[in-house]
């Protein structure tokens, strides 16, 4: 019995299923959304259109970092407006 050629073995060790591992814009834009949540977005979007492209895992660690970087997005813009609105209404008149 003779040994399989090596590009016999090659074609059996490429046929083997590949785990995908866990996408790291998904993990990153989980991470953004609490250090700085725009950029929690942009990395999630980014995240998601790899993930459909290569088939990695981590599409619902970036839908999380995407909800969450537009909550924290809204609320930091409405808390910056609240800020400004009060500051606004709290200047002294000219009489």
């Amino acid at each position: 019995m003779s040994q399989p050629s090596y590009t016999e073995h090659e074609r059996h060790a490429s046929a083997a299923p590949q785990v995908a591992g866990t996408n790291v814009m998904a993990i990153l834009s989980l991470v953004f959304a609490f250090v700085f949540s725009p950029a929690g977005i942009v990395l999630g979007h980014i995240a998601k259109k790899q993930i459909q492209r290569t088939g990695e895992q981590g599409g619902g660690i970036a839908t999380a970092g995407l909800v969450l970087s537009y909550i924290f997005t809204i609320l930091g813009v409405l808390g910056f407006l609240l800020v400004f609105i009060a500051a606004m209404n709290t200047g002294t008149s000219g009489a």
